[in-house]
């Protein structure tokens, strides 16, 4: 009986093995098609402007190599570090702004169980659903008649669209965090706001870091909002300013396009892959109902 136990475990170990080579194999395949896109974008970033449309999947060679001309053209042309200025106070302000707000407005909502406390969550998961398109046109004279149309003013109008998921995912964190808790630290004489802030808060952070991530790829990469929001004349982001490198009659200056779009993914890579181990630990904690 121990023998066959013995020689069934061992089969299962080996189907268990080929299905995780199967698997890696897979993934692995998946990941290449993932990053190709961006390695295309970098190569080509390189390349001389003709060369580019002609032999968008060829190396650089002899002839095709630009270096970092397109680097230096592309900076010039679009006052690009300008441009990150504004992106990194609009990006860093309102994922600091989300993240405080939400935070501190999950926990009550989660701790006082009143039909007010209901209703702003679901006013929260129902912005969640709701389309751009169908407010963005009054979002954008509204933004204009309350003076919002700068990198300050637009942090507002990110707090509003990104609410409804950071509320989502710090409400479900917080019904996991025992009670007992927080009313050891009440008892030991913290008021509400030293509670939060040294007990709740610090519990928080792979939900924090997970929100932080989502929220800054997002608005990082925003088009759409700060056109209709900011005032061109003055302020600028980067994918703003990279759509401007496109020419009248649909004239493309694709190594300059190129050479900016590796300048505008290159900071957010970075940010990801220091933070992505808590990307999946905060999800899971997020989902946890207590």
């Amino acid at each position: 009986m121990a023998k066959n136990k013995k020689a069934d475990n061992q089969v299962s170990a080996v189907r268990r093995a080929k299905h995780g080579w199967v698997l890696t194999v897979f993934f692995s395949i998946l990941a290449v098609l993932w990053l190709y896109p961006i390695f295309l974008v970098a190569m080509n970033s390189l390349k001389k402007k003709g060369f580019i449309t002609r032999y968008p999947f060829a190396l650089p060679d002899h002839r095709s190599f630009f270096g970092i001309e397109n680097f230096i053209k592309g900076v010039q042309k679009t006052n690009f570090f300008a441009a990150m200025g504004n992106s990194v106070i609009i990006t860093v302000g309102s994922v600091a702004v989300i993240i405080l707000c939400t935070s501190m407005c999950a926990w009550y909502i989660t701790r006082v169980h009143n039909k007010v406390n209901s209703t702003i969550y679901m006013l929260c998961l129902f912005s969640m659903i709701v389309p751009f398109q169908m407010v963005m046109f009054s979002l954008s004279k509204l933004a204009n008649m309350m003076h919002l149309s700068n990198p300050i003013g637009i942090i507002l109008v990110y707090l509003g669209f990104g609410a409804g998921l950071a509320v989502f995912m710090f409400c479900g964190f917080v019904k996991s965090i025992p009670l007992e808790i927080e009313e050891a630290a009440m008892i030991d004489g913290c008021t509400p706001l030293q509670t939060f802030f040294q007990v709740v808060f610090p519990i928080m952070k792979p939900t924090t870091i997970t929100v932080a991530i989502l929220q800054a790829m997002w608005i990082w990469n925003d088009y759409l909002l700060p056109y209709l929001v900011l005032d061109l004349k003055k302020y600028k982001t980067i994918p703003i300013v990279i759509q401007y490198l496109k020419g009248g009659y649909g004239a493309v200056d694709w190594g300059t396009m190129m050479a900016m779009l590796v300048l505008a993914i290159v900071p957010i890579i970075i940010f990801y892959a220091a933070c992505q181990k808590y990307i999946i630990e905060g999800v899971v904690a997020g989902a946890v109902k207590g």
